[in-house]
């Protein structure tokens, strides 16, 4: 394939990439299907993406999956697509650690051999601008690092200078942003706020971002940097074009014998559309349902997935709903396999504390409660099973990330934990989580590419529970809404 493709990087965190990055995929939409990308475990970027393309965004992580896994997610997704846009995470180089470009904006670059364009944030510097490009273009030779952007520029004066600096080491300016007080999205405690919380809002961010990229950054010189990536080799994949098409856009009518219910709203809204796409693949029809806004389950469910999200904001919407509390338990406890992480082991408890000390009553599944701690829990994880869940069998491993402000606590002796977390360096293993029987809880987030068994493990678990399904369970696939929320 060749499609048109570049990264937008920087030498760090809050130099604005993600605003830029919006800005470009809206502007470049307005004209082509922009395929829209992030690097690393990110899940509050890609929502924005997928505001300002209308296409849902994919995260590329080379720590969490491996390489060739990558590129083929890379080749599916792109399919249709004019140009793909990829967002970097933190600084280029920056990674699982440091010492290697593992999970590095870098070692995504140079797995889909994609141009880089950096922004860098230029409000606090003249020529060194020019020491910056330089150094970043000479640490990774490999790297096709072909343009710069700079942001945050102060006056026209100010533009002048990292212009010139930057072009005096040999790099191309590709634009000047000027400094603007307009683009800040507001942030708390897991980030920025969710595309979809506040439409209007993210709407008037996306088209100010279009409108401040269109008159600062040549478009033109960006399109053509694109379309010098190189054909991009990828193996053969084991799937026509219309089933890819299938799994990255899912038919409204389609049905199964493995229904799972996808909880999806603004209590629920952390997931990667590639576990989506791989449980597709697998069998699966997905059925997205609101904990917070609807009052029973879709019909003939064989499987729940509870993802993360911000439970901890709506835990007194979500202990009001007692309808869907109870049909969640029912289910749950009639043996449905249930996988649950982050943001829905939060919902799995008997009780939430928020940092106020006001307790709501949640499902009451598992035991305890979880508070918040105002302490952030975070990094990529390697667990191993364990024992036997719905997703992994016994030693089985995979990865995933942690990113959470709470914590559970579980009565003394409750020690059935789903994982062992494997360490980074040296020392013991972690328990974690909560495994038995239907049930999967964890904290962490499980990226379903790093190990092809966790979809298919799932699958085959709800359609083992269909066939026994126990008396009065509805059997008629067709009744329910296929809602594509």
């Amino acid at each position: 394939m060749n499609t048109p493709r570049f990264v937008l990087a920087a030498p760090s965190s809050g130099s604005g990439k993600t605003t830029l990055a919006v800005g470009l995929m809206s502007a470049f939409a307005e004209r082509m299907t922009v395929q829209a990308y992030k690097v690393g475990p990110d899940y509050i970027d890609p929502g924005y993406h997928t505001a300002a393309t209308s296409r849902p965004s994919r995260n590329l992580d080379t720590w969490m999956i491996p390489a060739e896994r990558v590129k083929d997610s890379f080749s599916r997704s792109a399919l249709g697509a004019d140009i793909c846009i990829i967002e970097g995470v933190m600084g280029l180089f920056d990674g699982y650690d440091g010492s290697s470009e593992a999970g590095s904006t870098a070692e995504v670059a140079k797995l889909l051999s994609a141009p880089v364009a950096l922004v860098i944030d230029a409000g606090s510097m003249a020529r060194s601008a020019g020491a910056v490009a330089l150094g970043f273009r000479q640490f990774d030779p490999q790297l096709n690092l072909a343009g710069v952007i700079l942001n945050n520029v102060a006056s026209a004066a100010h533009a002048q200078w990292v212009t010139e600096a930057v072009q005096s080491v040999g790099s191309s300016v590709l634009g000047c942003v000027p400094r603007s007080q307009n683009l800040a999205v507001p942030e708390r405690h897991l980030g920025l706020y969710m595309a979809g919380e506040r439409a209007a809002a993210t709407q008037t961010f996306i088209e100010t971002a279009k409108e401040v990229v269109r008159q600062n950054i040549d478009l033109s010189a960006l399109e053509t940097l694109a379309r010098t990536a190189p054909e991009f080799g990828v193996r053969s994949l084991q799937t026509s074009e219309s089933r890819v098409r299938s799994l990255i856009i899912p038919e409204g009518d389609q049905t199964s014998d493995s229904r799972i219910g996808v909880a999806r709203d603004e209590a629920f809204c952390f997931y990667y559309e590639d576990n989506f796409d791989l449980l597709r693949e697998a069998g699966a029809e997905l059925v997205f349902f609101s904990p917070l806004h609807d009052s029973s389950l879709p019909p003939a469910l064989s499987g729940l997935y509870l993802g993360g999200g911000y439970p901890e904001l709506y835990a007194a919407q979500l202990a009001e709903n007692a309808s869907m509390r109870a049909a969640l338990k029912s289910a749950i406890e009639s043996g449905m396999p249930t996988y649950a992480e982050c943001g829905g082991l939060m919902s799995l408890v008997e009780t939430f504390v928020d940092g106020a000390g006001a307790a709501y009553p949640m499902l009451g599944v598992l035991p305890g409660f979880t508070r918040l701690t105002g302490q952030l829990k975070m990094g990529y994880r390697e667990v191993a099973a364990l024992q036997p869940t719905p997703l992994l069998g016994k030693g089985e491993t995979a990865r995933g990330h942690e990113f959470h402000y709470s914590e559970w606590l579980r009565p003394e002796g409750n020690d059935v934990f789903a994982y062992a977390i494997q360490p980074r360096r040296g020392g013991e293993s972690q328990p974690e989580g909560f495994a038995k029987d239907n049930l999967l809880a964890s904290y962490v987030h499980l990226h379903f590419a790093s190990n092809p068994s966790l979809a298919r493990n799932f699958v085959s678990a709800c359609r083992a529970f269909m066939k026994k399904r126990p008396e009065g369970f509805p059997t008629n696939l067709r009744d329910g809404d296929s809602n594509q929320r």
